[in-house]
């Protein structure tokens, strides 16, 4: 969609005023369908449970190395993914949530960014 101006802000730092030539207006119905169709095939192939409603979210029981290795390899899918459709996850907002007082703490990454270990915070009514 064109035809509107727009301007970005960073670090409040303001650009000039420009014609936007792509883009999806906010408020849009057809903006989050599109979406959904575009990421519909992101779940292909992951054994873990994916969430990918609002943030994408991967999770899964780890009791066993392989249980670890199960959820690397998921993942290392969700990297080719997004490689492949030039799409990139924010690797610098993921974070492993360990929960349970024996959790050997393995860790994750995706793509070369190795992810540090989310504080301890109550998530669904748990305490990590």
């Amino acid at each position: 969609m064109g035809g509107h101006i727009q301007r970005v802000v960073v670090n409040g730092v303001m650009s000039r005023w420009r014609w936007a030539t792509s883009g999806v207006p906010l408020g849009s119905v057809l903006g989050p369908v599109l979406f959904m169709v575009f990421t519909n095939d992101l779940d292909g192939g992951i054994k873990c449970t994916l969430d990918d409603t609002s943030d994408t979210k991967l999770s899964g029981a780890v009791e066993t190395p392989e249980g670890q290795d199960g959820i690397q390899r998921d993942l290392d899918r969700l990297g080719r993914w997004d490689r492949a459709n030039l799409m990139r996850f924010n690797e610098a907002k993921g974070r492993v949530l360990h929960l349970g007082g024996g959790n050997p703490k393995h860790r994750s990454r995706l793509g070369v960014k190795n992810w540090g270990a989310a504080p301890k915070r109550r998530t669904w009514g748990c305490w990590g």
